[in-house]
């Protein structure tokens, strides 16, 4: 009697078009658990990180953002985490800042430790304006509804910062002190020329700035009801 050898899935190859399940399936089955997000059905596995180009300007995103964090109770921040936005995406942000859906947030936990829905602010680190993090994945990030939209061009030295408003997304600019506030997470303050010139210590003391505001323990105390 025969016995029929184990068939594996195909791996993971850029452009594949697949169900956010088959995705799933297919990725799990990798053997070295490489990068790889579906954007608008579309299979994106990522190429090797440069240094200077993304895992620089990342950590210092990840830096700003641990520390509005660990002044924020009750915002939550994740890297690089899988996030099942709908049935033909589930994208792998470089950061994400979300508040728990007790207290008005539009993302949870999945008992598997997924996210699942939009968290209200997302960043990326791309290489340039012709990278789909500009172009099919913003369209997906503002049809369900992630409410700030934060991407760094690193070739470009550029940052945009996109607000969701009546279904679309406008771009805020710096005000005359050359900083953006956001209108989600009161307090999230960035000086976008500072960190653009790798100036950390002036971009945390601006966002101190922003913590120590009236509006960050109005919210501080929102996300914290009982406290």
């Amino acid at each position: 009697m025969s016995i029929s050898p184990t068939v594996s899935p195909p791996p993971l190859e850029n452009g594949d078009r697949l169900t956010r399940i088959e995705f799933e399936r297919r990725y799990q089955e990798m053997p070295d658990n490489k990068k790889a997000e579906l954007i608008e059905g579309v299979v994106y596995v990522a190429s090797p990180v440069r240094a200077n180009r993304h895992g620089k300007p990342h950590a210092q995103i990840i830096g700003w953002l641990l520390v509005y964090e660990s002044e924020t109770p009750g915002a939550y921040l994740a890297d690089n985490t899988t996030v099942r936005l709908d049935a033909d995406n589930e994208p792998q942000p470089d950061a994400l800042l979300r508040i728990e859906p007790e207290v008005g947030g539009n993302s949870r936990i999945t008992e598997d430790d997924y996210i699942e829905g939009a968290p209200e602010l997302i960043v990326e680190v791309a290489a340039s304006s012709a990278s789909y993090d500009l172009n099919d994945k913003l369209n997906a990030y503002r049809r369900n509804g992630v409410q700030d939209y934060i991407v760094w061009q690193s070739y470009e030295n550029r940052i945009d910062w996109f607000h969701l408003e009546a279904g679309r997304y406008i771009s805020l600019e710096p005000d005359e002190a050359g900083i953006i506030r956001s209108r989600v997470f009161p307090g999230l303050w960035l000086a976008v020329n500072a960190l653009r010139e790798g100036n950390l210590a002036e971009v945390l003391a601006v966002l101190q700035q922003g913590i120590q505001t009236a509006e960050h323990q109005a919210f501080v105390q929102r996300l914290n009801p009982q406290a």
